[in-house]
């Protein structure tokens, strides 16, 4: 199987002409999240999400063990879809750290830069992990990891009761935070290209400097869209957050200068 079977995983095919939006998953995560995007996706937009080793397709291969080695991984996947065409990069969490160091090394690469890049919920790199990055940790015990996953619905009912599934779900949190662990900020590394980031109103990891620490990592537009809910919003929000991408709709990710656009969305319940 190629790499875009296994690490760059198609959910939905492009439109001639429009952007695809590539998705990179934070702690924990894989790809299955990111199928309820389908319906908010702007007309012609495709959709891609990168799998990270040791889950779904990749089951079989062994966890990437530090940052370098995930990013790397991620790169490629990433780099496959960047020679088909046009596309949009976003990061979660902690997919929102291998988004820019992605955006990062595949400039260094002399690869197709994407269209722009999008982080959510997650702090600007350049400060490195810090206490406030490592709201879940690897000391955790599991029945707090799969609580946490569970309250954020990271965790269907049918793997919270079968004991095996559980174990797989704890083992491989902790291999993703154990890799994250690792990052470090190249002193210097920034990016060109247009930067969109989101953030929760409610959201207890994202310090109140998030904002323009961000905007200092890019040369390119920037805009920081403050969102109702916690880490993951509301439901509402993040089933329609690729509705809230500018760079899908009109090709350019913000304002030629740094903004703060707060969502007028009405609240809802807290994040699942």
């Amino acid at each position: 199987m190629s790499v875009l079977d296994t690490t760059a995983v198609r959910l939905k095919e492009t439109a001639e002409g429009s952007p695809t939006l590539v998705c990179l998953g934070f702690c924990g995560g894989g790809t299955a999240t990111f199928h309820d995007w389908l319906p908010a996706l702007p007309d012609g937009v495709g959709l891609v999400a990168v799998c990270y080793p040791g889950r779904e397709g990749r089951f079989a291969e062994e966890f990437a063990r530090t940052w370098d080695e995930l990013a790397t991984d991620a790169a490629a996947g990433v780099a496959a879809v960047a020679g088909q065409g046009p596309y949009v990069l976003f990061g979660h969490s902690m997919g929102g750290w291998m988004a820019f160091d992605v955006t990062v090394r595949l400039a260094a690469a002399g690869a197709p830069a994407p269209r722009a890049l999008v982080v959510s919920a997650c702090n600007a790199p350049d400060l490195g992990v810090t206490d406030r990055d490592r709201f879940l940790a690897q000391g955790q015990r599991d029945e707090e990891l799969l609580g946490w996953m569970s309250t954020h619905g990271l965790l269907p009912e049918h793997v919270l009761e079968e004991p095996e599934l559980t174990e797989m779900a704890v083992e491989l949190m902790r291999a993703d935070l154990a890799a994250r662990d690792t990052f470090t900020h190249t002193p210097g590394a920034r990016t060109g290209v247009p930067l969109q980031v989101f953030s929760g109103d409610a959201d207890p990891v994202i310090g109140e400097d998030a904002g323009p620490r961000w905007a200092a990592l890019t040369d390119g537009p920037f805009r920081h869209d403050v969102l109702p809910g916690g880490h993951f919003y509301t439901p509402e929000v993040w089933g329609g957050l690729p509705a809230r991408i500018t760079s899908l709709t009109t090709g350019a990710a913000a304002a030629p200068t740094p903004v703060l656009s707060v969502s007028a969305a009405p609240r809802g319940t807290a994040a699942p």
